[in-house]
């Protein structure tokens, strides 16, 4: 082999291990729980499973949430969220993820209903990116599944032909996931979805983590805005 062909996948393998050094560099800055949320929340007795967080309800209604976390989000930041539906009679689950890029293992819920056998249906979701690996997992689960939730999210596949049932919860002054992005792609959407916005809502407030860039300011408080995502989904959880 001529030096300069060597020369040249040497430097592609040095420009290949920097991007990979950069990326993981960059996930280890990631969005944990707030003040506010660790003064709200026990995060200590949060129980752990061989899958990541689990919450277990004291009367269980047989049914079950999967919440995949935002991109570099610890999944911590989502306990509140978790607990309102915990209350609710569902069994949740926010699994541990990857350089917590739930995109990398979009199959992680194949580990959480295996372990719980007694939960007679499971729905599945998540926050911003995590809302597209659960729609990846969704695409090829849809009989196992009572339904796909986004959470300032929206599918990146084609679930037109589908009768699954499917919720968007976006925010009004979401900086990140928008209005528009989210009418460009309801086609994208089954005919059985429903969509619900929160009045003066942001995109970080879905979790409880603080501000996050690119994001716009709220007109609410995050527990207010968690109140109203735990309501939407309760509801529509319920009759499915």
């Amino acid at each position: 082999m001529k030096k300069w062909s060597i020369r040249l996948l040497l430097a592609v393998a040095v420009l290949l291990l920097a991007a990979a050094a950069g990326f993981v560099a960059y996930a280890q800055f990631d969005y944990g729980p707030s003040k506010e949320l660790l003064a709200r929340v026990d995060l200590a007795a949060i129980e752990r499973d061989g899958s990541g967080l689990v919450f277990h309800p004291e009367n269980a209604n047989g049914k079950g949430v999967i919440l995949y976390q935002g991109a570099k989000v610890e999944a911590a930041a989502y306990a509140y969220l978790a607990e309102k539906l915990q209350a609710a009679g569902y069994t949740v689950s926010i699994p541990d993820m990857p350089l917590k890029f739930p995109i990398l293992a979009a199959d992680r819920a194949d580990e959480v209903i295996a372990a719980y056998p007694a939960v007679e249906k499971w729905f599945i979701g998540g926050h911003s990116l995590g809302g597209v690996a659960a729609a990846q997992y969704a695409e090829e689960h849809q009989d196992e599944l009572g339904g796909l939730y986004f959470l300032a999210a929206y599918p990146s596949g084609d679930f037109a032909l589908s009768d699954l049932p499917m919720l968007s919860v976006s925010a009004e002054n979401d900086g990140l996931t928008t209005a528009q992005d989210i009418e460009g792609r309801r086609m994208q959407f089954s005919a059985n979805s429903e969509f619900i916005e929160i009045a003066g809502g942001n995109h970080a407030q879905f979790g409880v983590y603080g501000e996050q860039k690119n994001d716009l300011p709220a007109e609410i408080g995050p527990f207010e805005q968690q109140d109203q995502t735990a309501e939407a989904l309760i509801n529509w959880m319920a009759n499915k």
